[in-house]
């Protein structure tokens, strides 16, 4: 049995069912409201395999009374009932008004807890998730919330470029350009190539301040991609991948390409040529 079990999940039911609320909707006593919430400054969250995520979710709170805080704010996934490794490391408030309180959660992830957090794939965390809790007021108000502030949780993706002249000699302006797209497997906590996917072959002349695409090309089932084209000139070349719904987009380092001549240099210096007279 794996250790860190629907921690979200069955939390929420626990604390949803001692007060007599369904786990499913918001429900509580009172005015009480959360009236805005925004998890990641509203950005997709992406883990890789190594390190820990850390991020806040903000909840803007109103009650007529004042607010007293939050009783727990915790993520988890929103779209099946398998949980999530997260847990929430520190809640501080700040009181706006007399009604108004912002407060803010500080949610981790660490990937280590993927493999033994569920009886699931650990992959399928990956989607839509969101907030749950319950936040009090001074008059003893509560409410308790579930899958607000909703965001992405997506898994980290590498993407690397190599491009090459096939021939440093003539006039050819091919360029061969290679690249390998592989993504996080929280299951095994490695990341594997990724095939299938479509990659954006981009261009920037020298001197310029952006990338264009050229073409598009879709990664074999090993994640890796490789094509032959026709440079416009000497610049730098990169692969681009827009993402999933579960998987996050990245974009290579650049790899630059010149067209000039080489330059063919001696390994000694050759010595003078004499004229000999015969005697």
């Amino acid at each position: 049995m794996r250790r860190h079990v629907l921690w979200g999940t069955v939390a929420a039911s626990v604390v949803m069912g001692v007060l007599g609320a369904s786990p499913a909707h918001a429900e509580g006593r009172g005015d009480i409201r959360v009236v805005k919430a925004v998890a990641n400054k509203g950005k997709n969250v992406v883990v890789g395999i190594g390190s820990v995520v850390t991020f806040p979710v903000k909840l803007t709170i109103r009650d007529n009374s004042g607010v007293k805080g939050v009783g727990r704010a915790d993520a988890s996934t929103t779209q099946s009932t398998i949980g999530g490794p997260s847990e929430t490391v520190g809640i501080t408030c700040k009181k706006l008004s007399s009604t108004t309180s912002d407060c803010t959660a500080t949610i981790r992830i660490v990937p280590a807890w993927f493999p033994g957090y569920s009886d699931h794939n650990a992959n399928e965390a990956a989607g839509n998730w969101g907030v749950w809790g319950i936040v009090n007021a001074n008059d003893r108000d509560y409410w308790i919330y579930d899958a607000l502030a909703p965001f992405k949780l997506k898994r980290a993706a590498t993407l690397k470029v190599s491009a090459t002249r096939p021939s440093l000699f003539g006039t050819s302006r091919q360029v061969r350009v290679t690249g390998a797209l592989a993504r996080a497997d929280w299951e095994a906590l490695k990341y594997r190539g990724y095939g299938g996917q479509s990659l954006k072959l981009q261009f920037r002349k020298a001197g310029a301040a952006s990338y264009t695409t050229v073409k598009t090309v879709t990664t074999n089932s090993a994640g890796q991609v490789g094509t032959t084209v026709t440079a416009p000139g000497a610049g730098s070349w990169r692969w681009f991948y827009p993402g999933t719904s579960t998987t996050a987009q990245t974009a290579s380092a650049g790899d630059s390409v010149s067209f000039a001549a080489p330059v063919m240099r001696s390994s000694a210096a050759m010595p003078p040529l004499h004229n000999v007279s015969a005697g």
